[in-house]
């Protein structure tokens, strides 16, 4: 992974491939941003001029290259949009920092080392730069002839591998606030980077057993309690969901619970994700051109795992326990059929009209028995609906919650840490239209308002006064589009951030 780094050296005397600097739409051109004063002074004050010139114009994200003026170390200079120049006496925002650095560190792949002369006022600003230059210079090549899977002798170029290390200039390494907030920005993107790997796994490598396998070792490197339940100990059980959708499968269903703990803990969270290894929709079989990115579908599991992985790594006080509720759904002779009625973990009944709402069944499972040991609040994720993706786009997750105060929290946090989510209702009339007539209810309701029906039906497997949100991820969690800010190509890592800033306000006391 690339490496990140503080360093007292200015963008004049920094050893390194390349220098970024920021640039801003100003009222009467491109701007030069702070942190670039000395990168500025070498191009005799005209590095505005010059940029310009290239056609640069300060926009979000837009990178210009030049040749380095005398007087700098550096042979490159890469000046990034930083958008809008914020009013006077405003700091940047820290998302802009974000995205500014995400879209520099990508256009540098393949660089050894870059100095980053982004404004840095605070450690918060510099925990920003860090943390997007670290996602943005992710890259995903275990399958390519010249990654590191390489099987065919070919030699990697080295055009696709990762800029090799970010160097924060102005960031202070002998400042705890700094220093710490460096160290926090490493750890997140390093588990965001994971979950973005596990989603990018094709479902031939990444099946229920192998997931469970990352879990278990990711627990004995990080001192984490590990529970994995098999075909078996489901049956035994009466894990009715995950069992009626993996039954379809050669690769059979696992629950996997994993735990980071706190001594000095005095409140739990219990994150609960989707995680089917493939969906290819059952005997409700997908239509053509709706089943190639379906590997993607236990995003919500992989944000789940990355999280408390992060809470172990941070040393956060507060448990954090996560639930994987891995499956794969497939149609095949012993599939569960249309019209079936499942028995789940808690004992209610549900008639499956369409085996393609599988994901709503193994989480029901996974928030039973996740209820069952009284967390102070649990939060599902999950790419569950389609109709949530035409509700709210590529880019936002919906949230959903049984208690108003939680879900706004979780929403506020979202804007803080930089994933973009909106709050939707659990309307109660819409209840009434998972009503069956054989069994306690039915795995489908209205058609319209499709990803709130899906959250009334996880309410129901809630336990008695505990306060539960619901992620649906299905918009921003796998980007097929071009890569843009720190969002790549592929698996994005989607509420990563957003659960560990929740385990952090819970270690806090400030769980919302």
């Amino acid at each position: 992974m690339t490496a990140l780094t503080l360093s007292t050296s200015s963008a004049a005397t920094v050893r390194a491939d390349a220098v970024v600097v920021g640039v801003t739409k100003g009222a009467k051109g491109v701007v030069v941003a702070p942190g670039a004063e000395a990168v500025e002074a070498a191009f005799g004050g005209k590095l505005a001029a010059v940029l310009e010139t290239l056609g640069a114009s300060g926009a979000e994200g837009e990178v210009t290259k030049l040749p380095a003026a005398d007087g700098l170390k550096a042979p490159v200079v890469l000046a990034v949009g930083l958008g809008d120049a914020p009013a006077k006496g405003e700091a940047f925002d820290n998302e802009a920092l974000r995205r500014a650095a995400g879209s520099a560190a990508r256009a540098l792949s393949g660089s050894k080392k870059a100095g980053f002369a982004l404004p840095v006022e605070d450690a918060e600003a510099a925990a920003a730069v860090g943390e997007g230059a670290l996602l943005g210079a992710y890259t995903f090549t275990a399958y390519r002839s010249n990654g590191n899977g390489a099987k065919s002798g070919k030699k990697n170029d080295g055009k696709s591998a990762p800029l090799g290390e970010v160097a924060i200039l102005g960031g202070k390494p002998r400042d705890k606030e700094f220093k710490a907030a460096a160290e926090r920005s490493q750890a997140l993107a390093a588990e965001v980077n994971r979950a973005r790997d596990l989603i990018n796994t094709p479902s031939n490598d990444l099946d229920p057993k192998s997931f469970a396998a990352h879990a278990q070792a990711a627990a004995k490197e990080f001192g984490l309690k590990v529970e994995v339940l098999d075909e078996k100990a489901l049956k035994k059980g009466g894990y009715g969901g995950l069992m009626g959708v993996g039954q379809g499968s050669e690769a059979p269903p696992r629950l996997v619970r994993i735990a980071h703990t706190h001594a000095k803990a005095t409140r739990t969270l219990a994150l609960v994700g989707k995680g089917i290894t493939y969906d290819s929709g059952g005997i409700s079989l997908k239509p053509a051109g709706h089943n190639e990115t379906m590997k993607c579908d236990m995003s919500g599991a992989a944000a789940v795992f990355a999280a408390v992985v992060a809470a172990a790594r941070l040393g956060l006080e507060v448990n954090v326990t996560g639930w994987l509720a891995l499956a794969e759904n497939m149609p095949s002779g012993s599939a569960t059929r249309p019209g079936d009625v499942l028995t789940m973990y808690s004992g209610k009944t549900v008639e499956v009209l369409n085996t393609d709402a599988e994901g709503r069944l193994v989480l029901a499972d996974a928030l039973t028995r996740a209820s069952e040991e009284s967390p102070d609040a649990i939060v599902d994720v999950a790419t569950l609906t389609g109709a949530m993706v035409l509700a709210l786009g590529h880019r936002h997750f919906g949230i959903m919650a049984n208690d108003d105060a939680f879900r706004t929290s979780i929403f506020e946090i979202a804007e803080e840490v930089g994933e973009q989510a909106w709050p939707m209702p659990l309307p109660d009339h819409l209840r009434k239209g998972m009503d069956s007539p054989v069994a306690d209810l039915a795995n489908m309701g209205d058609r319209m308002g499709g990803g709130l029906v899906a959250g009334i039906f996880l309410k129901e497997f809630i336990g008695e006064g505990i306060a539960w949100a619901h992620l649906d991820i299905a918009g921003p969690a796998f980007h097929e589009g071009s890569p843009w800010g720190y969002t790549p190509k592929g698996g994005t890592g989607s509420a990563v951030r957003t659960l560990v800033r929740l385990a952090e306000r819970t270690a806090a006391g400030d769980l919302g």
